[in-house]
């Protein structure tokens, strides 16, 4: 069911005219009501066939609803959104306002995106989704501390739709039945790994289900828990049986699909540009490496002055798994701390929300990560930085040690919490800019670019070993952005780009297989879009920097990046040029 995820999935904007300045709620202009009507209209309609997503978004009417998985659901989409579709090109034409042409445009574009995905997904591949993780991320969304109380009984409404114990079919029996459906000549199956490791985690999941319910003592979930197991256990070995055997053993999609992915996380030049771009980032980087590196081992005392050892060492310093969380807390403190002194951005008056993710969290996503708010009717939810121990499911060879060291807290934090993503969030939900633009218009390049800009505004301020690391990871965005690419065009191999993440990069067994999994079949695609959108902040950055001369402010500026949301570089570009810059030059 990946064709359909994507032909819903939160889209990037087409750039048509500059973002608007920020309006707080009470002061939204006139425009952002006949924008929001529209885009109203979207939600509705892609929530009769994806509740969850609309209800992970804020909207609380979709509590406790579930997908549509019936035979003939992707004929009832495509129809529904061309005919959309075609009700917001007439809009266009009739529209006056600019802002509500580009939300429009916006609109459009992400319905185009949608039916293009549901149509390829019909054309080339089996329908098979990994369900119990699709069920653990969706109840696990509502059964979380950043959901407020009220909404949490909602998720034994979800367990009962998908355990079938309300009285309808059980959606692995549903499941089952779309993938033989799904069947037909030349269709390709899901990649043979990705299948044979969603087996292996489905007794994860379960448990993790077991522990949300247990934890937020939601009553009434026994029966349908134990259902649910049954079922799980069922599917896997359905799985085994009937899918495996189905599956492909090479992971390279066609390239059809590959520039469909592209184009939904915002990359939008040449996959070869990308990639001749990145591999000059990776050259320079490798040397900032080796230039740090015999500075740490002198003030270590170590012998062996090599980058690659260097590495070696700092990754033995681990923090123990019961002082990860008050370890970050102090890292974070001292981060904020030189964002005031150094006056890099304003930093939110609240207090930054961390924990240590569950056991089937970590087995989900094993690396620290963002857990944003929602984003609609939000009530002071903050988003939470989710600190990871290690993947749970991992076999002994192919273990990590990428993050749980000193000084990797630095750069991870950065990126993170503040000044990154955490602060995305929190200007998104505080700044009361329409739902397109909220909902619709961000992507992978403008939410992963920030980050990445973040890590290199504070690098300066980082001890040594901070520094040290935080090239590293951004060796390894220059090497995401070129290995991806080149994996998916044929251009390499699993094993040459593998040579690249252990050898030049640095990265443990467990992290490099995450990794090249990522690339041939979680995400293909989406690796890239982290230095393609740093390389286009940096380079507005700059261009700021030469237009205003002295009268560039670094906090005014960084101020006034987040306060346009999450929405595609060129727009942020175009507000810059044409509201950022001329007040600054008036001496605003």
């Amino acid at each position: 069911m990946k064709h359909l995820a994507a032909a819903i999935a939160l889209a990037v904007a087409l750039p048509v005219t500059p973002v608007y300045a920020q309006e707080t709620q009470a002061t939204q202009p006139d425009w952002v009501e006949t924008s929001n009507a529209y885009t109203e209209k979207l939600i509705a309609f892609e929530a009769q066939f994806f509740p969850e997503g609309a209800s992970q978004s804020g909207y609380e009417e979709y509590d406790g609803r579930t997908f549509d998985i019936s035979a003939d659901r992707d004929e009832r989409y495509l129809a529904g959104a061309t005919a959309l579709k075609g009700e917001f090109e007439a809009a266009m034409a009739r529209e006056t306002n600019p802002y509500v042409k580009q939300d429009l445009a916006i609109l459009i574009d992400s319905l185009d995106r949608s039916i293009l995905s549901t149509q390829l997904g019909e054309q080339y591949l089996l329908d098979f989704d990994t369900l119990p993780q699709t069920v653990f991320y969706t109840i696990g969304a509502i059964l979380s501390d950043q959901t407020v109380e009220n909404r949490r009984g909602s998720a034994l409404a979800l367990l009962k739709n998908y355990a079938g114990t309300n009285g309808g079919t059980p959606y692995t029996e549903q499941a089952k039945q779309r993938f033989d459906e799904s069947r037909g000549e030349g269709k390709l199956g899901p990649y043979r790994v990705e299948v044979e490791e969603s087996i292996a985690k489905t007794p994860t999941f379960i448990a993790g289900l077991r522990d949300l319910f247990e934890k937020y003592e939601i009553d009434g979930a026994e029966q349908s828990l134990d259902a649910l197991e049954r079922q799980f256990t069922d599917y896997g070995e359905w799985t085994r049986t009937t899918v495996l055997p189905a599956a492909r053993t090479e992971a390279r999609l066609p390239e059809e699909l590959y520039a469909l992915a592209l184009r939904n996380v915002g990359i939008d030049i040449d996959p070869r540009e990308a990639m001749s771009q990145a591999r000059r980032g990776f050259y320079e980087t490798r040397a900032q490496m080796e230039a740090l590196a015999p500075q740490i081992a002198e003030a270590r005392g170590w012998t062996d002055t090599d980058y690659g050892a260097v590495m070696t060492r700092l990754k033995q310093e681990k923090i123990p798994n019961d002082q990860i969380e008050a370890f970050y807390r102090d890292v974070n403190r001292q981060i904020e701390e030189k964002i005031a002194a150094n006056d890099i951005v304003s930093v939110p008056d609240t207090e930054l929300q961390m924990r240590v993710a569950t056991v089937a969290e970590s087995a989900a996503q094993p690396a620290p990560h963002m857990r944003p708010p929602r984003l609609v009717g939000n009530t002071g939810e903050q988003g939470v930085f989710v600190l990871t121990t290690g993947n749970p499911t991992a076999s002994a060879e192919d273990a990590y040690d990428d993050f749980n060291y000193a000084a990797a807290a630095w750069t991870l934090s950065a990126h993170e919490a503040r000044p990154g993503h955490e602060m995305q969030f929190d200007a998104l939900v505080k700044q009361g800019v329409s739902l397109a633009r909220m909902l619709y218009a961000f992507n992978s390049v403008n939410v992963e670019g920030w980050a990445l800009y973040a890590e290199a505004e504070m690098l300066p301020f980082e001890p040594i070993e901070g520094q040290f690391v935080a090239q590293q990871l951004r060796l390894l965005r220059e090497a995401r952005a070129f290995l991806d690419p080149a994996l998916n065009l044929g251009m390499i191999t699993r094993e040459e780009a593998e040579r690249v993440l252990r050898e030049d990069v640095r990265l443990s067994p467990g992290m490099t297989k995450q990794e090249l999994d990522r690339y041939q079949f979680n995400a293909p695609g989406q690796a890239g879009a982290y230095y393609y959108g740093f390389r286009k902040l940096t380079d507005l950055r700059v261009e700021t920097e030469l237009a205003l001369g002295e009268r560039f402010d670094e906090k005014a500026f960084n101020d006034f990046l987040l306060s346009q949301g999450i929405i595609p570089l060129e727009l942020i570009a175009q507000a810059v040029r044409e509201e950022f810059v001329p007040v600054r030059l008036a001496g605003g």
